[in-house]
């Protein structure tokens, strides 16, 4: 785990690779893992794991908690409504975000050098001609990183893609924006893979909607970005 940073007060984020990464032993991380396919199972558990170690940097009271997801599939630490979580994975690499009195969501993305044009334009909107002029490579390093400020801002909603992130307008380049009640911050002097952060701009109790779950998280349906190959 990398040493967390404090991206706004109250809000950490920490990354890792999946051969660095400590899957979790919580006895309940593991009962949910069992219900998954094998390869999610892995994911599930390196994801918790990193989770669980940045909350007990940050907020080590917590860090042994059961992580529930509510009827959306967005976590929450049973018993501990006011701390927002958030987990995510991309080819390998995994990032965990920690807020303390807001909603907050993460996002992390391996550029795809094969993203097609079609996708871009989907995210970048009237910006989409800003990419013409860059090397394919750099291209798709910033569609990654429209695309993770743009998930980070659903992810903190519970929306997920149901919030239809490709309409959030993130200019190419942007480090900083606002969408709704949340702001989002593109981490690019902190991480040299694509990396955003969302989070509710008012402090509150965030508290899981009703309808919390048992039940292991479903298996996520693959994303624009990662079926955009």
């Amino acid at each position: 785990m990398t040493a967390p940073i404090e991206v706004a007060c109250g809000i950490w984020v920490t990354t890792t690779t999946a051969d660095r990464a400590a899957a979790s032993t919580h006895r309940d991380d593991r009962r949910r893992a069992a219900a998954l396919p094998e390869w999610r199972a892995g994911e599930f558990l390196a994801g918790r794991g990193l989770l669980r170690q940045l909350l007990a940097a940050v907020r080590p009271g917590p860090a042994g908690a059961e992580i529930v997801p509510d009827r959306r599939g967005k976590p929450w630490l049973r018993g501990h409504p006011d701390i927002g979580i958030s987990v995510s994975h991309s080819r390998g690499t995994l990032a965990a975000g920690v807020a303390l009195g807001r909603a907050v969501g993460v996002d992390v993305q391996r550029p795809d050098p094969a993203v097609r044009a079609s996708f871009a334009r989907r995210l970048l909107g009237t910006h989409a001609g800003r990419l013409t002029a860059l090397p394919p490579a750099a291209a798709a390093e910033e569609v990654a990183w429209v695309w993770t400020a743009q998930e980070a801002c659903v992810k903190a909603d519970g929306a997920g893609l149901t919030g239809r992130p490709w309409t959030i307008d993130v200019p190419p380049g942007a480090r900083s924006g606002r969408w709704r009640s949340y702001r989002w911050l593109s981490l690019r002097d902190h991480s040299n893979t694509p990396l955003s952060c969302a989070f509710a701009m008012a402090a509150s109790t965030p508290g899981p909607p009703a309808g919390t779950s048992d039940a292991a998280a479903p298996t996520p349906r693959p994303t624009p970005w990662k079926g955009a190959r």
